[in-house]
């Protein structure tokens, strides 16, 4: 119900009241679980931190998979995720001065990092730490921008998969570029 509310009426609309009334229930039954509205929002960013992490795992730690393979099925998951949750991620990002510090976010942020360190060792096992660092950095801090900025329109199966293509493209290439690292 509150993702609900959060899509179709934005964060400055979004009131407990609201969530309430979208749930078919009283303001007192949601008050039992959460104290005020930025716990709500609060609690559908972490479930949207543990979402994300995990496909993200599932996808980077298959080692059936090589490394170029397991990154295209990443940004393909990725952006289609992005797309999927736009209404809802816009304004959980309108709220996010309210819990960006928090500790739940803190582990996110090391999780995703860890996350990304162990698959760029993986994916560039002869590359320098710095390099695999740089490159780590820049995929995934320019996936999240291609996401974050490639959701705002409404977009087709078709414009989605070619996205994300070109994008696991240009990762991909940049990834070979890299010297010192064994074949991928």
């Amino acid at each position: 119900a509150a993702a609900l509310v959060l899509a179709e009426e934005g964060v400055t609309r979004f009131t407990t009241a609201r969530v309430a009334e979208k749930a078919e229930s009283s303001v007192g039954s949601i008050y039992q679980y959460f104290p005020n509205k930025v716990s709500i929002l609060f609690r559908l960013q972490v479930d949207e931190w543990i979402q994300t992490t995990r496909m993200m795992q599932s996808i980077l730690k298959d080692a059936s998979a090589p490394p170029l393979e397991r990154l295209r099925t990443l940004v393909h998951a990725f952006l289609q995720s992005e797309c999927e949750e736009a209404e809802i991620r816009s304004a959980l990002n309108d709220a996010a001065p309210l819990y960006r510090d928090s500790p739940e976010a803190r582990m996110a942020r090391t999780e995703g990092s860890e996350m990304i360190d162990t698959f760029m060792e993986g994916a560039l096992p002869g590359a320098p730490l710095a390099a695999r660092k740089l490159a780590g950095d820049l995929i995934f801090a320019t996936l999240k921008s291609i996401g974050n900025s490639f959701s705002l329109a409404k977009r087709t199966k078709a414009e989605i998969t070619a996205y994300a293509d070109a994008t696991a493209d240009m990762f991909c290439a940049y990834l070979k570029s890299i010297e010192g690292h064994s074949p991928l």
